[in-house]
């Protein structure tokens, strides 16, 4: 069986991490957001696209060849925020304690060395996946190379870089050469966009051929051309990625080791990532609940349709919205669990949007396949404070029908004096039962963040768990 090698842009996991995640910090003010985003990306990535061997490669501080050749190189981009680079060396270090090899090669950016790796993965018949957003990689997919952007869920082989650019892959260096790069300061020809830049090399298919025909190109583009053709050879070398660095490891060496949990036990306690210290069985453990359950995370239309068929024949369950405010006029919906027996439970993401977050079903497309259910007066409904989610459903188009039993309600009734009638407190008294608290997924103070941007596999516990309660 051919062997696969994954390669990880870390550098542009650690910009998306940064510009898209929330500011967290710690209680003793240390910045944890990038990190926590870059991290997640990674999880996430080893799930869906697990591999042989796999690295994730950063670039080095410093200048890099590019600098000594071309000065301006970059040199519009503002410097790298603190709050940002104060988070690179606690990355790097919660990356190599999950025993995944980091690598970070002075003088080169990442780019060359994913390049040289890719490079010599495909000399040695090992499948090479790259993960990352930069375009400039589009230039080394090849039979045995694909681009994959995570963000986007787009996965990208030579068919699709023709899709995408117009041209072909061994064609992407000469368009990148001719119409520059703006964010990297690289300039190209003037005036000179994609659409031109294709046309130029569907019809003289090299930038040197183009270049020997140069006196063909008519009008204004003509002439930028000429007036470009002594920079051209500078361009073309500042955006080729170089597949000759010399590297102290092979693909084959780059082998995931086993985690070192004591290491990342006090990295996650430091860092204050509850969740993943529980999972190691930290002291801040929020899994001190009932294993006793089976909880499930819809992502796809058939397994939505099936738990729709379920709900349906069992002709009672328990429901619970998990939503952006406790303000019904206002709340957007995020996601809904439910369940039809104790101990069980399923959570339907629905607009989760965070560095890393799983593809989700559409929100119009669940909407439309629940609502006969949800609608269906026979089919009887439980929940806590239902009248929150009926709320919170009406604002999307559904009348929640078939209520049958509400625990916040009932304790009300049992206990009109109570001054807390809570899921929690409800879960603790009647059932002996702690439950996941929403503090423990969204965090608080400062740290909380919306229910939209908790990770998927946190949030589908923390509600399905809720569903399954009110169930009992």
């Amino acid at each position: 069986m051919t062997k696969k090698l994954v390669l990880v842009d870390g550098s542009s996991y650690l910009y998306r991490a940064y510009h898209a995640m929330p500011d967290l910090t710690t209680s003793s003010g240390e910045t944890t957001g990038a990190i926590y985003g870059v991290i997640n990306m990674l999880r996430r990535q080893m799930k869906e696209h697990p591999s042989d061997y796999l690295v994730v490669v950063f670039d080095a501080p410093g200048k890099t060849f590019r600098d000594d050749i071309y000065p301006a190189y970059k040199a519009n981009r503002p410097p790298m925020p603190n709050d940002l680079r104060s988070q690179i060396e606690p990355t790097h270090d919660v990356i190599q304690a999950m025993g995944i090899p980091l690598l970070s090669v002075a003088a080169v950016e990442a780019d060359d060395v994913i390049g040289t790796l890719s490079t010599t993965a495909t000399a040695m018949a090992i499948d090479t996946d790259i993960m990352s957003g930069d375009k400039d990689f589009a230039q080394l997919v090849g039979k045995r190379v694909r681009l994959i952007d995570s963000m986007k869920g787009e996965t990208y082989d030579t068919a699709g870089i023709k899709v995408r650019f117009g041209v072909e892959p061994e064609q992407i260096v000469d368009f990148l050469t001719l119409v520059g790069d703006a964010v990297d300061n690289v300039p190209g020809v003037p005036k000179v966009g994609p659409k031109t830049a294709t046309r130029w090399l569907e019809t003289y298919r090299t930038l040197d051929n183009l270049v020997a025909h140069a006196e063909e190109i008519k009008g204004k583009v003509g002439d930028n051309l000429r007036q470009s053709l002594e920079q051209l050879p500078l361009s073309r070398q500042l955006v080729t990625i170089k597949t000759d660095v010399e590297l102290e490891v092979t693909p084959k060496d780059l082998r995931q080791s086993t985690p070192d949990d004591d290491r990342l036990r006090a990295l996650f306690s430091r860092l204050e990532f509850k969740t993943w210290l529980s999972e190691l069985g930290g002291t801040n453990s929020v899994d001190t609940h009932s294993p006793e359950v089976d909880y499930t995370i819809i992502l796809d239309e058939k397994s939505l349709r099936q738990w729709i068929k379920r709900l349906s024949k069992a002709g009672v369950f328990s429901l619970d919205t998990e939503t952006t405010s406790l303000d019904t006029l206002c709340a957007e919906l995020v996601g809904i669990s439910f369940t039809d027996r104790a101990g069980e439970g399923a959570y339907l993401p629905l607009a989760h949007d965070y560095v890393g977050a799983p593809l989700q079903v559409s929100l119009d497309y669940a909407l439309t396949c629940l609502r006969p259910l949800l609608e269906d007066p026979k089919i009887g409904k439980i929940g806590q404070n239902l009248k929150y989610d009926r709320s919170v459903l009406q604002n999307y188009g559904i009348d929640l029908k078939g209520i049958r039993f509400d625990t916040m309600l009932e304790s009300y009734v049992l206990n009109s004096t109570g001054s807390r009638h809570d899921l929690s407190t409800l879960a603790l008294k009647y059932l002996g039962y702690k439950v996941v608290k929403y503090e423990e997924v969204a965090g608080s103070g400062k740290s909380r963040v919306s229910f939209s941007q908790v990770d998927v596999e946190q949030a589908g516990h923390y509600a399905a768990e809720d569903a399954d309660i009110a169930m009992r």
